[in-house]
């Protein structure tokens, strides 16, 4: 026969607490042990938030402050030298390569080979070598770039004909002045 547990006495705390299972005993300390951890953790991380915040409150003012107050410049010259090296770059880099490029493939004809393409900027010309079968090739082709609206004028700067290839044809340097836009 199993045990029988008979009591009549009023519940209360003591006897709430005698009769707890020693297991729920140690769950909860490692409940309150748990809980006092993640307070500590919390309380920890509290007090880090402030200080980034007092801190970046600082950088913000700062760096306020030195958005309102005027950049220093130094009122250095800068040398001629270096202005005509900036500005041959600057020329340069603001070439209408695109323009160049549609107003010498529309005037260029199947029979033309084109060789190079070498711009001036500061002469605003562009220096074109090709090949041509013959000196009829050669003057079309002329007489088609002084049609292109961008070009002000093209001019025939050099030809010769090439003796060491077998079908001799004749290699030809013009200058095409370009127009502003």
């Amino acid at each position: 026969m199993s045990r029988l547990r008979i009591d009549f006495a009023a519940p209360g705390l003591r006897r709430t607490m005698y009769r707890t299972h020693p297991g729920t005993w140690a769950l909860a300390v490692l409940a309150l042990a748990a809980a006092a951890g993640a307070g500590g953790v919390a309380w920890t991380l509290y007090h880090q938030q402030r200080a980034y915040e007092t801190q970046l409150a600082g950088v913000t003012r700062r760096a306020s402050a030195a958005a309102a107050a005027p950049a220093k410049v130094s009122a250095q010259p800068i040398p001629e030298g270096q202005a005509a090296a900036v500005n041959a770059v600057v020329l340069q880099l603001n070439l209408p390569w695109r323009d160049l490029h549609d107003a010498v493939a529309q005037a260029t004809p199947p029979t033309i080979a084109l060789l190079a393409l070498e711009p001036d900027a500061r002469k605003r010309a562009l220096r074109i070598t090709a090949e041509a079968r013959d000196a009829d090739g050669m003057i079309g082709y002329i007489e088609e770039l002084k049609k292109q609206e961008l070009f002000a004028s093209v001019a025939l700067m050099h030809h010769e004909t090439n003796e060491a290839d077998p079908n001799r044809p004749l290699r030809f340097q013009l200058e095409a002045q370009w127009v502003a836009r």
